[in-house]
């Protein structure tokens, strides 16, 4: 029976592109009672915590790291999207964060104030220049970080989190 090495090129190719594509976040069910340590997301946190700067790419999610994680919709808990979210702090077991994004709030014309600009870098796979959004503060159970995408350097990071401490309280 002769190949048909058409076939298994195109097979070939096809995976390949596959493979050199970077990762998109997409929309991801919340699985019911696993979304953190408690079985359920808790909503957002509200309290008070300290910040401390203590990156180590050693597989496990530390402050200021960069990691790809799901994050729950703000009007739906039990729905959301995997993203980059720079971790800021913990709350028991879980980790803070702030959500990123490459989409421009400070473009010259406005600022927002939610947002606060830390460059670019690793997490993205495009290298856009990102922005924090500081007026949310996601709990992200460790167990469902995706990867660690970078470090962010301590000069940003301190940035990000002198206006979260301005705006939360926190020491």
């Amino acid at each position: 029976m002769p190949l048909d090495f058409s076939s298994f090129r195109k097979l070939l190719r096809r995976s390949l592109r596959l493979l050199e594509s970077p990762p998109r976040p997409s929309k991801v069910p919340a699985r019911a009672g696993v979304t953190g340590p408690g079985g359920t997301y808790p909503g957002d946190f509200a309290g008070r915590t300290s910040v401390r700067y203590s990156p180590e790419l050693d597989g496990n999610p530390d402050p200021g790291e960069i990691v790809w994680t799901w994050v729950p919709f703000e009007e739906d808990h039990t729905q959301g999207k995997d993203r980059p979210v720079l971790l800021v702090g913990h709350d028991q077991s879980w980790l803070l964060g702030v959500m990123l994004t490459s989409k421009d709030h400070d473009n010259g014309h406005s600022r927002n104030e939610d947002y606060v600009d830390i460059g670019a870098g690793a997490w993205d796979p495009q290298r856009r220049p990102s922005e924090a959004k500081l007026d949310r503060i996601i709990r992200v159970d460790p167990s469902r970080v995706r990867r660690e995408g970078a470090i962010l350097d301590k000069e940003h990071f301190q940035v990000v989190t002198r206006h979260l401490k301005a705006r939360h309280g926190w020491s």
